[in-house]
């Protein structure tokens, strides 16, 4: 018998999200939380336990599997006796595994890192039998080219075309040693990717910079200085305490006037993961080769060809043309801001040899002199309350819906919230917002999908949920968190993607045969978070499928349900890396 807390860490399964704040009441479950929950509206964060996540899935993977076994022998099936329970099995998957691979990414710890890395290679194994299942392959064939497809509307025509695409890209018409060879490249690219983010969470969480005499502490100003205490006081130490975490690093390289500790943060933080028992090298290479074997085994020259098979862009050139155009427009007015930058920095502030330390220090500098204002000064305008007030009123004008917090659904924080949104007829959608950075949580800001809009076997409507996780500073002290303009204009970038997830119209799931997702093998070693979303999660658009929303990265091992990855794949990490560039 287990026991079940809702801080989560009580018994020491889970790491100490909840701060310094160790004492919850707890209460005693029999029941396997992630199965008795299947279908409700959300998952039980109150009372999963590590220990959960593997009895649960071994149930669904076993009864899924006698579920698709039954299926493929109909000799005319529709919509309704094939698409729908293949859907409705994937449902189940994911509502089994969607919060287990969620609470790696907000609360990692040991024992659910043990947990999820077997998870991860038990739902790639499934997967990739999936994708190789001949007979599930005919079967959707024979629907495809009988009369009730024709009779399907366009969305649920589009989920039977892709999933057949899919098919084809999961390796289905391979033979013999081809098709064993594709299966057991799946399975290391899935290992390979959760060994790329892991490597890149504990180098991040492996760096401080402890600081004791306020001399280095010259130019950063006090609500910076008072969050990098409450850092040190957290760790039991004197003086103040700065990490790699975007929170810290960012404001420290944009203030800091010791140009040599500056110079010591930034090494530190785009080396991470590159040297010793973390080093992603090796990782990196081998998910190269192994994704262009896999790309050849299936008739591509390349993996760009086999990425780019479900996407809008012809070609690799194609993309590489459009990038080289822009690279091409882009690059005059880069260079001429740069010789800006090295003149103020030469000038004003001593510098004559502008390094890449030196580079987002300068910026402010120099945003001060023109301007008259620097991030930390609009600050105090940007409170986080105001700030999503100012958000929901917008969704209020542009959309017509309203926003209200529900206090009683559980959750795996205490500084979780959760909000419903409404229109005139009733609810139609929710999020959960997770906004401050902490230990045992990946660095960076992404949408993720909890539950798809779906309308289920039973006629009901199931409403979506979005994860919306970001990694702003917390609250220092009694005072409200306050957040930079660059957070705020992160925080409504995520929200529209969890807009396009909650605000969809599509009652089909689709893309529940991922082929690509475990091909994504991760970032470079200093790049942000592969965000470390395992399979489970749901999908949209991005790669053709008919839901909405975002989903997992390209990073993550194959989503066993939608295909869609989330926005740290959509635009290429832009929203969720910290702003710190390099002049070379």
């Amino acid at each position: 018998m287990a026991f079940a807390c809702i801080a989560m860490n009580a018994i020491g399964s889970f790491p100490p999200c909840h701060g310094r704040r160790r004492r919850h009441a707890c209460r005693m479950t029999t029941a396997n939380p992630l199965l008795s929950s299947l279908n409700a509206k959300l998952p039980p964060f109150g009372d999963i336990q590590p220990e959960h996540a593997l009895p649960a899935l071994a149930k669904v993977l076993a009864d899924n599997r006698a579920g698709i076994a039954a299926l493929t022998a109909q000799q005319t099936p529709d919509w309704a006796s094939l698409m729908l329970p293949l859907e409705a099995m994937d449902e189940q998957l994911g509502r089994v595994w969607g919060p287990v691979s969620h609470l790696n990414s907000v609360c990692d710890s040991e024992k659910l890192r043990a947990v999820y890395q077997q998870g991860v290679q038990q739902l790639t194994e499934y997967q990739a039998e999936l994708a190789q299942n001949e007979a599930l392959y005919a079967a959707i064939k024979r629907l495809r080219q009988g009369d009730a497809f024709a009779a399907l509307d366009t969305e649920r025509r589009a989920v039977v075309e892709h999933t057949l695409r899919d098919f084809r890209l999961g390796g289905a018409e391979l033979q013999g040693a081809d098709r064993d060879r594709f299966k057991t490249i799946q399975m290391r690219l899935s290992e390979l990717a959760t060994t790329f983010e892991q490597h890149l969470l504990d180098a991040t969480r492996a760096y401080t910079l402890h600081l004791t005499d306020e001399a280095d502490l010259a130019g950063i100003p006090d609500s910076i200085r008072g969050a990098a205490a409450q850092r040190a006081e957290a760790e039991d130490k004197e003086g103040w305490l700065f990490t790699l975490d975007a929170p810290s690093y960012v404001p420290f390289m944009q203030y800091a006037e010791a140009r040599s500790l500056r110079e010591k943060m930034y090494r530190a933080y785009t080396t991470r993961a590159s040297e010793g028992d973390l080093d992603n090298t090796p990782v990196m290479d081998e998910i190269l080769a192994l994704r262009r074997e896999a790309a050849n085994l299936l008739g591509f020259a390349n993996y760009g060809e086999y990425s780019l098979a479900p996407k809008m862009a012809a070609s690799p050139d194609e993309v590489k043309d459009f990038l080289r155009e822009l690279a091409a427009k882009s690059r005059p007015m880069a260079e001429q801001e740069l010789a800006e930058l090295r003149a103020f920095a030469a000038e004003d502030l001593g510098l004559p040899g502008l390094e890449a330390w030196d580079v987002a220090f300068a910026s402010e500098r120099l945003r001060r002199k023109t301007y008259a204002i620097s991030q930390e000064e609009l600050k105090p305008y940007f409170p986080e309350q105001a700030v999503l007030e100012g958000l929901f009123a917008l969704v209020r004008r542009l959309y017509g819906l309203s926003t209200r917090e529900n206090r009683d659904v559980p959750r795996w924080h205490k500084d979780v919230r959760y909000f419903e949104l409404y229109d005139d007829e009733g609810q139609v959608a929710a999020f959960y917002l997770d906004p401050y950075a902490r230990a045992h949580k990946r660095g960076g800001a992404w949408m993720d999908e909890c539950i798809s809009r779906w309308r289920r076997p039973d006629g009901e409507l199931q409403l979506p949920v979005a994860y919306l996780t970001c990694n702003f500073d917390a609250p220092v002290g009694d005072k409200p968190a306050l957040w930079t303009h660059d957070e705020v204009n992160t925080l409504f970038h995520e929200f529209g993607h969890g807009l396009h997830h909650m605000l969809t119209k599509t009652e089909a799931l689709g893309g529940w045969l991922n082929t690509r997702g475990s091909h994504g093998g991760g970032a470079p070693a200093c790049r942000g978070p592969g965000p470390g979303r395992g399979p489970g999660g749901r999908g949209g658009a991005s790669e053709g499928t008919t839901g909405g929303g975002g989903g997992r990265s390209a990073t993550s091992p194959p989503a066993i349900t939608r295909a869609a990855r989330s926005c740290r794949t959509n635009c290429s990490g832009a929203c969720w890396r910290p702003r710190i560039s390099s002049p070379a």
